[in-house]
């Protein structure tokens, strides 16, 4: 268990912060932008839940979990060595990727299919899922970028490529099943 009893260190002074495995690295590393997005992406998800309900706000409690799971991955890159480690360090699965399969399967069933893209709003919910699609787009994208050049658990990108979809199909589940959708009209200002 994680035990913060002293929240500041003066550790990252300097611009550099510790890995999960120890290993201090530059602030701006492609790793720890790759994670800090995801924790974002938390964020927006904590703000989206402030408008949800039932099975909407436990799906997305769900999601935040997960997302702490994702970070705790891509904050430790040593694979190679978690046999070894004295505490075997938590990994993203793909059970956690096949779960937000299923609930987008079910959400997307009540749904028609569309005809035009979505623009972001309708609901405050709906928007609000649009901003944690975008932001998970991003931490997606850092976490590929960092696979090009770092070991990456491929669990994680599956993870937030899934997630990025379930935000959309979300967000039309917020907006009454699609009922409110604001469609995009092709050159219509002209």
């Amino acid at each position: 268990m994680v035990v913060l009893n002293r929240i500041y260190t003066r550790s990252g002074d300097k611009g550099d912060t510790a890995l999960g495995n120890g290993v201090r690295v530059p602030k701006d590393s492609l790793r720890v932008e790759a994670y800090g997005t995801v924790d974002e992406t938390n964020a927006c998800v904590g703000l989206a839940r402030l408008r949800a309900e039932g099975e909407m706000d436990a799906a997305l409690a769900r999601i935040q979990n997960d997302l702490f799971d994702m970070g705790a991955d891509l904050c430790r890159p040593d694979m190679a060595k978690d046999a070894d480690a004295e505490y075997p360090p938590l990994r993203a699965t793909d059970s956690q990727v096949d779960r937000l399969e299923a609930e987008i399967d079910a959400m997307n069933s009540a749904l028609s299919p569309l005809r035009s893209f979505v623009l972001p709003g309708g609901s405050a919910l709906a928007a609000s899922l649009h901003q944690c699609r975008t932001v998970c787009r991003r931490a997606e994208r850092i976490t590929v970028s960092l696979s090009r050049e770092e070991p990456v658990n491929p669990a994680v990108v599956r993870y937030l490529n899934r997630l990025s979809d379930w935000f959309f199909v979300a967000s039309r589940a917020a907006n009454d099943n699609g009922a409110y959708d604001v469609l995009w009209v092709p050159g219509a200002n002209r």
